[in-house]
């Protein structure tokens, strides 16, 4: 894998590092501020909101379809397709926050347990 590859693989994982702070009201101002001084101030609004979340959760999903046969099959996948559901449905259906914090819950799960690594099934002590 090339060095350009494995630093653009970061990305998703700097914006994920951002989400518990995107609760936070104070720091609305200062990613406000931000945003704006990049001209990506337009993505703050609602409206682009569930086309970025929807982006996201492919990605997501995408890593964990990624090589799913080798690593631990298609639960993860089928876990983190739920669960991906379910926060589009919690954040933009049902204005749920208890259900899109779950699901998110269950996403970062659907992950661990797709990194986690898998048993050999050779040398095996008795």
């Amino acid at each position: 894998m090339s060095r350009a590859w494995k630093q653009l693989l970061t990305i998703p994982s700097i914006g994920v590092s951002l989400l518990p702070k995107l609760a936070c009201p104070l720091c609305w101002p200062a990613y406000a501020g931000l945003l704006g001084s990049l001209g990506l101030g337009f993505l703050i609004s609602g409206k682009y909101l569930l086309p970025l979340t929807g982006a996201f959760l492919v990605v997501a999903v995408g890593a964990l379809a990624f090589g799913a046969k080798r690593r631990h099959g298609y639960g993860p996948l089928g876990l983190g397709i739920v669960a991906s559901g379910g926060v589009l449905l919690g954040k933009f259906v049902w204005d749920s926050t208890l259900t899109m914090y779950a699901t998110v819950g269950l996403l970062v799960v659907a992950s661990a347990w797709n990194a986690w690594p898998r048993q050999s099934q050779g040398c095996r002590p008795d």
